[in-house]
């Protein structure tokens, strides 16, 4: 039986986060440069969107580029905005044609405008699709994410919009970069790192993680079968009992 035909299609998860992490110590081992990796990322990428969508999963999150990620060197940094832009030229109306909608979250204020404008524009050509909603977090961090929410909440508590007393974790989520999106039910991070890098920590409190040795850009549809195989062998208690779950 093949990984794919081990799928309970009934329980897969409705969101999945992944951290792309290994293009770096890919291209190394290969005696190529960094940016060498990061483009053989995104044709793991793609397949993994393909997959996706495929399996109907509702929400894809991917980690493209962090805060944090600004103070790497320029070259690369530099490098790492032409391949965005390059890969929203090539991949809208493959896109388009998939029923994908794209979506970003993260402080896009700090992308320079020709990578703001082309990824705007992807977002807007893609809005009316109503399959897999892929989520690119794009100089984005959870410290960023929520003090901005912070922020915004407390903008209309001194406008006298919002009762600091009426505030919980729910109507809080509301002010964060993906209101309205659920959280994730499985976040994978490939290169063997076992870490969340500052990336959705609030979304992220009861979600199943799953560590691969895998590079990125050796990660494809079947480990990403693996990981989702994997996932639905856990059970999902959110501090209840086994046995309070056998009642149900």
């Amino acid at each position: 039986m093949s990984l794919s035909e081990q799928i309970n299609t009934d329980r897969l998860p409705e969101h999945i986060a992944i951290i792309m992490d290994g293009n770096g110590r890919w291209a190394r081992q290969r005696g190529m440069d960094r940016i060498f990796g990061h483009h053989q990322g995104v044709k793991a990428l793609r397949e993994v969107i393909e997959a996706s969508a495929e399996l109907k999963i509702g929400h894809l999150t991917v980690y493209a580029f962090s805060t944090e990620n600004w103070g790497r060197p320029d070259e690369e940094v530099s490098a790492l905005m032409d391949i965005m832009v390059e890969s929203l030229n090539n991949e809208t109306d493959t896109l388009i044609k998939n029923n994908i909608r794209l979506s970003s979250i993260g402080d896009t204020g700090r992308l320079s405008a020709d990578v703001r404008s082309r990824l705007m524009e992807t977002i807007k050509l893609t809005s009316g699709a109503t399959g897999l909603n892929l989520i690119v977090a794009m100089s984005y961090s959870s410290r960023w994410e929520m003090t901005e929410a912070a922020r915004k909440l407390a903008s209309d508590i001194s406008a006298g919009r919002v009762d600091p007393e009426s505030v919980t974790e729910f109507n809080f989520s509301s002010y964060l970069a993906t209101a309205g999106i659920p959280d994730p039910e499985l976040m994978i991070r490939t290169s063997g790192e076992m870490r969340i890098s500052n990336f959705l920590l609030w979304q992220m409190a009861y979600t199943e993680f799953y560590f691969t040795d895998i590079l990125w850009p050796d990660f494809g549809k079947e480990e990403l079968y693996k990981a989702i195989i994997d996932f639905q062998k856990r059970e999902r208690r959110f501090g209840k009992t086994s046995e309070q779950l056998l009642d149900k």
